[in-house]
């Protein structure tokens, strides 16, 4: 029986990762974030390979580990793709190359958390820091809420929260929360103050990969939003309509945006797509996200506060540590060979029909 590609600790999927890539006979490259080591005592690295003729002027970039935690699903995602010897050869005919990011925020990955090592959200930071910063009032008056100062949060706590969610409603607490913020940098959905590690990695990658090509397609691979293991594809970010257009023909009619209306997910400032867009904004850029499901909405947030809690208390016992981190990852990540197989077939064929549509592209 073949091993699954499902890791349990981001030092594992690393390992996995640069091994599927040398059994496929492709190089790594690592960028190692200086003076940082992981749960285990691990270097922190993002490690990328590239796939497919050296000189395609189509390129479909792969990301895993955007929100950290989530990472494992993607790393899945990706070491299966490095030993899919019938999809790496449909590169060749369609003269369309990967370029295979994973985990790009290492530090998220290993420590079980969603934010990177400054606790940023890499989805709220590809902003124009030099412009005045977004406010988010409403997050404002829930943050003392959100991250209260004992976990499991008192009846007090709990009760306010539900107040909040009755009386604005369940809609508003949720875009209350995801559309970012700015200003508490030890909260939740925090964009910071300027672009992180990983995002000038990123823009640094697509800078090299990039530069010579004109047709450029992007999966960054999420969990935790939607029914469990459905993945729901979503454009978010500085799309315009022709983008929206080109990725549901490359996609299917289901893919949604809050361009339009059509997901509840909040139409964040500043995701890492963003990047592409501005880096390229000469290339025909085709950009989603896809979100596999797991537990509801209201569980998911949950475990971003106690995720929250826990960089507030760097002191909490060993035994809380762990269960938090425990509680947050099966949160984003389920320990099934059903729900994972679901993960990777959706994967590919998502995979598939962006190289697709990216030989279809006119260049030149």
């Amino acid at each position: 029986m073949a091993t699954s590609p499902f890791s349990e600790s981001y030092l594992q999927a690393r390992k996995r990762f640069t091994a599927a890539a040398r059994q496929a006979g492709v190089e790594v490259t690592s960028h190692v974030i200086p003076d940082l080591v992981g749960r285990e005592g691990e270097s922190l690295s993002t490690d990328v390979v590239r796939l497919g003729p050296s000189d395609a002027r189509r390129l479909l970039i792969l990301t895993s580990g955007t929100h950290g935690v989530e990472g494992f699903c993607g790393s899945a995602a990706q070491i299966a793709l490095l030993g899919d010897a019938g999809l790496q050869g449909r590169l060749m005919a369609a003269n369309v190359a990967i370029l295979v990011v994973h985990a790009i925020n290492p530090y998220g990955f290993s420590w079980l958390s969603r934010t990177n090592e400054d606790n940023v959200d890499l989805n709220r930071n590809s902003i124009d820091f030099t412009q005045a910063l977004p406010v988010n009032e409403a997050y404002g008056e829930l943050h003392e809420l959100l991250v209260p100062p004992t976990w499991p949060p008192s009846s007090d706590n709990v009760r306010a929260i539900a107040d909040y969610i009755e009386v604005h409603g369940a809609v508003a607490y949720q875009r209350a929360l995801t559309i970012g913020q700015y200003a508490f940098a030890d909260g939740l959905f925090y964009g910071g103050r300027q672009p992180v590690w990983s995002t000038r990695l990123m823009r640094t990658l697509i800078e090299t990969h990039a530069a010579d090509c004109d047709a450029i397609g992007w999966i960054d691979f999420h969990t935790g939003l939607g029914p469990p293991g459905h993945g729901e594809k979503i454009c978010v970010g500085g799309l315009d309509a022709d983008e929206l257009a080109r990725a549901r023909a490359w996609w299917g009619a289901d893919l949604a945006s809050p361009v339009d209306g059509t997901t509840v997910a909040s139409n964040v400032g500043g995701p890492l797509l963003d990047t592409l867009r501005t880096a390229r904004p000469d290339a025909q850029v085709t950009a989603m996200a896809i979100e596999y499901g797991t537990v509801p909405l209201i569980d998911m947030l949950h475990m971003l506060r106690a995720d929250s809690w826990l960089r507030r208390h760097p002191d909490a016992p060993d035994a809380q540590a762990s269960a938090i981190r425990k509680a947050v990852h099966s949160a984003f990540c389920f320990d099934d060979p059903v729900w994972q197989g679901q993960i990777l077939g959706q994967a590919r064929v998502a995979i598939l029909q962006a190289v697709t549509g990216l030989s279809r592209s006119r260049i030149g």
